[in-house]
């Protein structure tokens, strides 16, 4: 089990090995978390992005980049998907944090954070995506010493820890 902490917070101002991007499809940055990872890790990430990903990712993949700017050592890019467009598949939001988790591990990432995929534009049933982000970074069996989720907003936060509670007394 891969223990959690869930904050509130930036998250391009933590310092981990890995921060984990909430990517689109054509990997090139875009809006939400996104376009605040690719700001922040300034043009070098979008470079490598290109460089790696020349058609993109498919939906539930991921792969990595470099951090560019960030304090992490590297970004892992998973495209969630887009429940407003009828991608409703809740395997494919597992595979998002489960293939982080695998990139990670291949890095040698010891400390990894999470934002919440596919709960913003994307539109996935907040709670729910709570839920699998818990479940599944918590019951990996990955090599990584801590992981975070992190919430933008305190009321984003003090639902991941009502869902984190509840799934810990199950």
């Amino acid at each position: 089990m891969i223990p959690l902490q869930i904050t509130t917070g930036d998250i391009t101002h933590i310092k981990v090995d890995a921060v984990v991007n909430a990517a689109n499809n054509q990997m090139r940055g875009g809006g939400g978390v996104d376009g605040a990872i690719h700001r922040a890790g300034g043009p070098q990430v979008l470079a490598d992005c290109i460089r790696r990903f020349p058609r993109g990712l498919a939906t539930g993949d991921a792969g990595y980049t470099t951090a560019g700017g960030l304090p992490a050592r590297w970004i892992i890019h998973t495209v969630g998907p887009n429940y407003r467009a009828g991608e409703r598949d809740r395997n494919l939001l597992v595979s998002c944090y489960h293939r982080s988790l695998q990139v990670a591990e291949q890095l040698g990432a010891r400390t990894i954070a999470f934002p919440l995929i596919s709960a913003g534009v994307y539109g996935w049933p907040k709670a729910d995506a709570i839920r699998v982000a818990i479940e599944t970074i918590t019951r990996a069996d990955v090599p990584i010493a801590q992981a975070y989720l992190v919430g933008f907003h305190r009321t984003d936060t003090e639902l991941m820890r009502v869902i984190a509670r509840d799934i810990s007394a199950a």
